[in-house]
């Protein structure tokens, strides 16, 4: 099970890496505020949220490792 959390997580990281440096946002000056912006509007669905979740994918990955 552990496994798999490390597998996705790892693949959301790649994939919202990926997304917050080629996705527009609608407001914003600079990169970093369009991806905040975009990640209050769309949630998971921004390239922030993948990347956030994927995190969190891997730290529950490694809190069930450990519990196991």
């Amino acid at each position: 099970m552990s496994i798999i959390l490390f597998i996705i997580g790892a693949i959301l990281i790649v994939w919202g890496i990926y997304c917050m440096k080629t996705e527009d946002g609608l407001f914003g000056k600079n990169r970093k505020s369009k991806n905040i912006f975009n990640l209050l509007l769309m949630g998971e669905a921004s390239g922030l949220g993948q990347f956030l979740g994927g995190i969190l994918c891997v730290i529950i990955g490694i809190i069930a490792f450990f519990i196991k």
